[in-house]
């Protein structure tokens, strides 16, 4: 299953200090997701996806955020610098599930 979607990059308040930036995933590919992801997860409830922005590409996790209601997906410092992003900014996202 492959999503694409527009989301806006923003600094997780609890590590401030360490800039943890995030994407939040639209809640109908929450839900999607949810539905799928049935069964004992990883940490924190992670699942395993491949994500595109702009030319990087990577494997990574997304993490139900119950604050927000969906999931959450972290993007790295050097996928920021790559792509000239920062906090605020709106990303292109393109996510592919590896293990539902």
């Amino acid at each position: 299953m492959k999503h694409v979607f527009d989301a806006e990059l923003w600094l997780w308040d609890a590590r401030r200090d360490e800039s943890w930036t995030f994407v939040s995933l639209p809640a109908d590919v929450s839900e999607e997701i949810r539905e799928l992801a049935v069964g004992p997860r990883r940490g924190f409830g992670a699942v395993k996806v491949r994500v595109t922005v702009g030319t990087s590409a990577w494997a990574t996790s997304i993490f139900p955020d119950s604050a927000r209601g969906c999931y959450v997906l972290p993007v790295k410092r050097a996928v920021r610098r790559a792509q000239g992003l920062d906090v605020g900014d709106t990303a292109s996202v393109t996510l592919e599930l590896v293990d539902p």
